[in-house]
């Protein structure tokens, strides 16, 4: 039988910097310069803002906005994912097929993202994402260009942000299946744009400046709905229903403001989900292999005006089950 997953993908930006002296005064020394270089001028933000801004501008969800203010940002990703797929079919009299195909896929991802301050300490967000796809194979070329899945989230701060102290973050996000489903799609008809199932998630995000580095982490569990109802074939059997397995998902990182201008991140994020249970129209039950994802992130900001950060971001894929990379571009939009 042949198998198809999404491999899902995590995408953050991130950097390293460090700094060592061999003796104890020249340390010193090297220190006092640096914060010299770094410190407030008249017209910019000190070290501590800046940092917080670092960490704004890699991912929103470590910061809040007002309560009644909108913020709109753009979103443009593209994904390469090169993978060797064992391809099997599986009848009464035993198997009648193995083969290893090569498969290739080109994601450009467009997301357009809305934030708003419900309160100081709880945001909204909706997420619109349209997804270009192009896959290559033995059998074909494929190519997709529709909508993808929306999520509505929210964040909220259960206590107020202190820098002496980690400050944490509560996520929540529903993911609605408006994308084109991988389990209902036609061999050649196409690639899926979407995962073909609702999910909730619901995380904690932390972080905390320890000047001059501001440090990050987070934790997420993911629970996703079945797909049934189905009617896909698969070499001689009908695939009718799909139930995903539970995710866990883990990340960390630093970010570090170079000048007034320019920031720095590094972070790694990882994820472990349990296989999904399929259930064919023979009566058949199969369950997958448990699906281990993990990427480190490098990225740069760059600040075009005190209210407005662009960033980029190169994402390298650590595992089979990982995108061989992406590249990101984050630019706020002002109205």
């Amino acid at each position: 039988m042949k198998y198809q997953y999404l491999p899902f993908m995590l995408a953050t930006a991130m950097l390293v910097h460090s700094t060592a002296g061999a003796q104890e005064s020249t340390a010193a020394n090297s220190t006092a310069a640096a914060r010299d270089a770094l410190a407030k001028k008249e017209g910019e933000g000190d070290q501590s803002a800046l940092l917080k801004e670092t960490l704004t501008a890699v991912d929103k969800q470590y910061s809040l906005i007002r309560k009644g203010k909108s913020q709109y940002t753009y979103d443009l990703n593209y994904t390469y994912i090169g993978q060797e797929k064992i391809v099997t079919d599986i009848a009464a009299d035993g198997l009648t097929l193995f083969e290893i195909e090569n498969v290739s896929a080109h994601v450009v991802t467009n997301t357009l993202s809305v934030d708003y301050g419900v309160w100081d300490n709880l945001t909204a967000n909706v997420t619109l994402p349209v997804i270009g796809k192009f896959a290559e194979s033995r059998n074909g070329n494929n190519t997709s260009f529709s909508l993808g899945d929306i999520a509505i989230g929210a964040r909220y701060q259960p206590w107020e942000a202190r820098r002496d102290r980690a400050n944490f973050t509560a996520t929540s996000n529903l993911r609605l299946p408006t994308g084109r489903s991988p389990f209902k799609i036609i061999a050649g008809s196409g690639e899926a744009t979407g995962s073909g199932v609702a999910a909730l998630s619901l995380g904690m995000n932390v972080n905390r400046i320890v000047d001059p580095v501001a440090l990050f982490g987070s934790l997420s569990l993911t629970a996703s709905s079945q797909a049934t109802g189905l009617h896909q074939a698969n070499g001689t059997r009908v695939l009718t229903r799909v139930a995903p397995g539970t995710q866990f998902g883990f990340g960390m990182g630093f970010a570090y403001a170079l000048s007034y201008g320019i920031s720095t991140t590094m972070s790694f994020q990882g994820a472990i989900a349990q296989g999904a249970k399929l259930r064919f129209a023979d009566g058949l039950n199969v369950r997958t292999n448990t699906q281990t994802s993990a990427i480190l992130n490098f990225g740069m900001g760059y600040r075009m005006s005190p209210k407005n950060t662009v960033n980029m971001s190169v994402g390298i894929g650590l595992t089979s089950d990982s995108p061989n990379f992406s590249v990101g571009l984050n630019l706020p939009l002002a109205f």
